[in-house]
């Protein structure tokens, strides 16, 4: 796979507590750097989405001074249980048995004027912020949907009504500073693909932005800021919750897709892609739309909770009739993924066959689909059932990921090993192998972490990466932050 390194183009992450000073401007992103709010101590809980400024502006008037548009995040915290955006009334939305939980930002006050899609080969996944419905408490929250990218007109509707919406509580906007001004932020391949189309059904500018920056971007975010959102997994611990911390460098990045991309991450922006694999969600999702009658993915992980992959896998104790001990490998050991299936499906071939259920074209050719979900053992059930086939083949998708994972973080020596992605999806067999694989390679000096939000690592990268209009070329950020840097220091 091919191995270079990025600087990425940074937000800022107004962090404290520190010394009073104009800090230095990062010219080699041109985005700008910390600053201090003019009283020795920093404005933690602002979260830079575009040139940084004095600290002193009022977020209710950001927006008209292009290049001072911050989020405020301090006192960000998850919503709770049943108040989260619903899913959509299609059912294209996120799904009913794992909704994505809500941001609440109780302190940001300012108009947000843009949204961020991430747009992938299965799934589109989109971050808004809005007001509280209902509500005089100040503040707003950020929200979830995912739609899958077929059906990527159902996604546009919704942003359209997103638009509608915003419009209406903060006018039509008579140009591109105006807070009634919305604009998407777009990363993804999807980014590129539907970018005329989004254009088109929208009518507002589509500023596209680098995948890799913003998965990086969007994990940075929900580790320093968001209480109660990395977490540690177990059978016997499930869902250990990680404090927010400044020290996370450096650490490894799994983003499970459709594919897979190992990216190593060595300090804030700063990283390097070392790896991939094509067997990813898409594999998963493909695979078992030809094995079993499952048509969306959470289906496909309704069956899988279901299943006993131990008809269909070969054990280690199908093999030695015990544990290995020698070398570490319980009886329950996965020694062949669907290593069963040929023997238990020729068994109840041969047996359909001499009780003619079979005939010469069916044994000539194999059985279709409806021949092999028919086909039965002696006690007249199923050798192995759709729900058996979805988890053997999730545990084998699971199983070696995480072992590439593994073999990672041994090379680049790395000890703390993020997983993201919509693949996982909060699915506790998923983070359980995922985990139990980093703890049995490594012997437990290495750490899988997951996220609740670890399909929007790329939509919350973009979103906040969002950069003010008319603020110049891309080529000249440079320029622009050595000229902000100096009017800062005049004004100190």
């Amino acid at each position: 796979m091919p191995t270079d390194t990025f600087q990425a183009e940074a937000p800022q992450l107004v962090l404290g507590d520190e010394e009073h000073q104009v800090a230095d401007v990062d010219v080699s992103n041109g985005h700008g750097s910390r600053h201090s709010n003019g009283n020795g101590k920093g404005a933690r809980g602002f979260l830079q989405v575009a040139d940084a400024g004095p600290a002193d502006i009022d977020l209710d008037t950001t927006l008209s001074h292009p290049g001072s548009v911050r989020i405020n995040v301090k006192g960000a915290f998850i919503v709770d249980q049943g108040t989260s955006t619903p899913a959509s009334s299609n059912g294209r939305g996120s799904p009913p048995h794992h909704e994505t939980k809500d941001i609440r930002l109780p302190n940001h006050t300012a108009v947000v004027s843009h949204i961020a899609i991430d747009i992938g080969g299965s799934l589109a996944k989109l971050v808004y912020f809005s007001r509280e419905a209902h509500s005089t408490d100040p503040g707003g929250r950020l929200n979830f949907m995912s739609f899958e990218t077929d059906h990527i007109e159902e996604c546009l509707k919704f942003m359209r009504e997103v638009k509608h919406k915003h419009e209406l509580l903060n006018g039509s906007g008579d140009g591109p500073s105006s807070p009634g001004e919305l604009c998407v932020m777009a990363t993804g391949g999807g980014a590129y693909k539907y970018y005329d189309m989004i254009r088109d059904v929208l009518g507002v500018d589509v500023l596209r932005e680098d995948e890799m920056e913003c998965l990086i971007i969007g994990l940075d975010f929900f580790i320093t800021e968001i209480p109660r959102e990395v977490f540690t997994y177990s059978e016997s611990n499930p869902m250990q919750f990680v404090a927010p911390s400044d020290n996370v460098y450096p650490y490894l990045l799994v983003n499970i897709g459709s594919g897979v991309s190992f990216l190593k991450v060595s300090g804030p922006r700063k990283y390097e892609r070392v790896g991939g694999t094509s067997l990813g969600g898409g594999t998963l999702w493909g695979l078992l739309s030809l094995l079993t009658g499952a048509r969306t993915f959470d289906e496909m992980l309704d069956l899988a909770s279901r299943g006993d992959n131990t008809t269909v896998d070969m054990l280690v104790g199908d093999i030695y009739g015990t544990d290995y001990g020698k070398i570490g490998l319980k009886s329950t050991t996965i020694a062949s993924s669907f290593g069963k299936v040929f023997r238990k499906k020729r068994q109840a071939e041969n047996e359909a066959e001499d009780s003619g259920g079979l005939g010469h074209k069916d044994h000539q050719h194999g059985p279709s689909q409806d021949s092999v979900s028919s086909l039965q053992d002696e006690t007249g059930t199923p050798p192995f059932s759709s729900a058996d086939i979805s988890r053997s083949l999730l545990y084998a998708i699971s199983n070696n990921i995480g072992q590439i994972a593994y073999l990672q973080s041994q090379i680049h020596e790395l000890s703390h090993i993020y997983f993201g992605g919509s693949f996982i999806r909060g699915h506790p067999q998923t983070m359980n192998t995922l985990s139990y694989a980093i703890k049995f390679w490594s012997k437990g000096a290495k750490r899988a972490y997951f996220l609740r939000h670890e399909g929007y690592l790329g939509a919350v990268g973009a979103f906040v990466k969002r950069q003010p209009q008319n603020w110049g070329r891309r080529a000249s950020f440079e320029e622009a932050a050595l000229q902000a840097r100096m009017q800062w220091r005049v004004i100190d």
